[in-house]
């Protein structure tokens, strides 16, 4: 029988919880047949779980282990990240705990000779990077499933086998008390790097795994430094080698330095190691004798690695069950939420029976594409940090060199952080849209783009779980043609919010439907005004007088439209919109 670890971890900074076994009703002999089963309770597969239940699908989510994570891990978290956790309850709460940051400094014998500045404006709810340890995530995320009744979080039970068939898959569960068969229509593993299910489907990475091998370790130590990635290469004490610097919340520093090659994790992790290495770190910034306390510590290596398909019959792979990307640009978890986002409203569809044959696919089509694309710039990155070759070490070091004196060297310092992923090429998109005559504005593929419409009140607070059409009409009402077309694609079953960008002077009134959370609190922002709304046509009107949303939309030219996807990304735009443009385009988008 498995039987996890039922000792709470020791942290210094983290109360470690550990959660009950609660017997499933398979063990008692009943035959239930689930619609969607997440195995891995992570960052991950906690956020799919919570994505499908806002879109009105239950799942049942399985744990090998009966409490969060040990150790800081995913630490730093992009500014598209806390978008796609907003929608699912825990955005705000991670926002208010965690550190925000958008500089990052490289140095190199002892002179800074880079610093990274991400953008970051008032249309912007979120900082650019914001660094909170992973336990937190996942007891906030934890917290927010045990608020939803449409998830059955199962801890302490193990899948050991899988058998699928045309219609489903049945998993083989150890649990405490012996084993279970569980049955789903469609399976989703999500049970991270060292992924179980990956094997047992016997699925092979492609990619590149990279010699050099880092420790990480989480330390409590005070040192007045302001929240900046710092990135030193080359120093006295580790020569040849690289090391990096995060702060964390509860006055804890990340300490991450390469190892010298051939030196094993065990030998790297004996306590009179570690202590030499991170006194001579802290020597070096200019803290020597400073008192440090060890919370964490392990090794890793840089691989940059994914499936070429994340589906295996009625198994969908998703996070670093499917790929296993270079922690540097932050790419590990961020990857993983774009992915759980672009899943979860594909497979809700699905199981609700709006898709078409077509849909489900694109997941696999769209980020295996995105994981190739950051394999790319991950890997630019991580030959900078750790030269896999004689040849790249003495290309490495002459743009060292060459930035201590020169400016047109540093930018090739730029360590290229995670980014939210375009799907240009989707066969979701609109082929016969005015896409091509916009001059600006989020491309097909491109995610919606925040705006702060009052203070502390944004667009993306505003979306729901649905598709969302964006209009600028002249007249400030819905051309009643396209509200049809939106109320048959409603009666259809697909969820569709019509919202109608007012260049009046009224007020920002508005309604959004109930179909997902929007904000953190799960209420409207304001006293929105619903009839304003339905008056003109729409299920939301928000004042756009000085044009802001229009511009971060591209609808410049005083009307058209702008129609996104559940997951926010853009699908089809128009200079003008008739019903049965609209019809086509949902419909395409739709998988049919």
């Amino acid at each position: 029988m498995h039987q996890p670890d039922t000792a709470p971890r020791r942290s210094i900074y983290f109360d470690y919880k550990v959660y009950p076994f609660v017997r499933p009703p398979e063990l008692g002999g009943s035959a239930v047949r689930h619609a969607v089963a997440v195995v891995g309770a992570g960052p991950i597969g906690l956020a799919l779980a919570l994505e499908l239940a806002r879109h009105g699908v239950r799942c049942v989510l399985l744990e090998a282990e009966q409490q969060v994570s040990e150790g800081s891990r995913a630490l730093a978290f992009t500014r598209r990240s806390l978008e796609i956790l907003q929608q699912i309850g825990v955005g705000e709460r991670i926002a208010a705990t965690g550190l925000p940051w958008r500089y990052g400094n490289s140095f190199y014998r002892g002179r800074r000779v880079y610093r990274l500045d991400v953008p970051h404006d008032e249309d912007d709810r979120f900082s650019p990077l914001i660094n909170l340890q992973q336990p937190f995530i996942e007891q906030y995320l934890v917290e927010a499933v045990q608020r939803q009744p449409l998830i059955d979080l199962r801890w302490g039970q193990k899948v050991t086998a899988l058998e699928q068939s045309e219609d489903g898959v049945t998993a083989t569960v150890d649990s405490p008390e012996g084993q279970y068969c569980l049955r789903a229509d469609w399976l989703v593993a999500c049970d991270g790097a060292r992924s179980a299910l990956r094997s047992l489907l016997g699925l092979r990475m492609e990619g590149a795994s990279y010699e050099g091998r880092f420790v990480i370790a989480d330390i409590r130590v005070e040192l007045g430094l302001p929240t900046e990635r710092l990135a030193f290469f080359d120093p006295e004490w580790n020569p040849g080698n690289t090391m990096l610097m995060h702060r964390e919340p509860h006055g804890l520093w990340r300490v991450d330095y390469q190892l010298p090659a051939g030196e094993s994790p065990e030998e790297a992790l004996r306590p009179e190691s570690l202590k030499a290495r991170i006194d001579a770190q802290l020597a070096m910034i200019g803290h020597a004798g400073a008192h440090w306390e060890m919370d964490w510590c392990s090794v890793y290596s840089a691989r940059a690695m994914t499936l070429p398909d994340y589906r295996a019959g009625r198994v969908l792979l998703c996070g670093d069950a499917a790929h296993l990307l270079p922690i540097f640009g932050v790419r590990g978890a961020n990857t993983g939420w774009q992915d759980s986002q672009n899943l979860a409203w594909k497979l809700a569809y699905t199981v609700r029976g709006l898709a078409g044959p077509a849909l489900l696919a694109t997941y696999s089509q769209e980020r295996v594409q995105a994981a190739r694309e950051i394999i790319d710039e991950a890997s630019k990155s991580t030959r900078f940090m750790t030269p896999p070759t004689r040849g790249f070490r003495l290309m490495r070091d002459a743009v060292l060199s060459l930035a201590l004196t020169q400016e047109f060297p540093r930018p090739l310092l730029n360590w290229r952080t995670s980014r939210p992923h375009e799907y240009h090429d989707s066969p979701l998109n609109c082929a016969d849209d005015d896409n091509a005559l916009f001059a600006h504005g989020p491309n097909q593929g491109a995610p919606v783009r925040n705006v702060q419409l009052a203070p502390g009140d944004f667009l993306l607070d505003r979306y729901g779980a649905g598709f969302h059409l964006f209009l600028a009409c002249a007249d400030n009402r819905v051309p009643a043609d396209v509200r049809e077309a939106a109320n048959d694609l409603r009666a259809a079953g697909t969820p569709l919010t019509l919202v109608l960008l007012r260049s009046g002077s009224a007020g920002a009134d508005g309604h959004r439907d109930d179909s997902g959370r929007g904000r953190d609190s799960g209420g409207d922002s304001g006293n929105d005004s619903v009839s304003a709304a339905a008056d003109a046509g729409a299920d939301l009107a928000l004042d756009d007088t000085q044009g802001r949303i229009r511009s971060r939309l591209g609808l410049t030219r005083g009307a058209g439209a702008v129609l996104a996807r559940p997951d926010q990304h853009v699908c089809a735009r128009w200079l003008t919109l008739d019903a049965q443009r609209l019809k086509r385009a949902v419909r395409r988008a739709l998988g049919h």
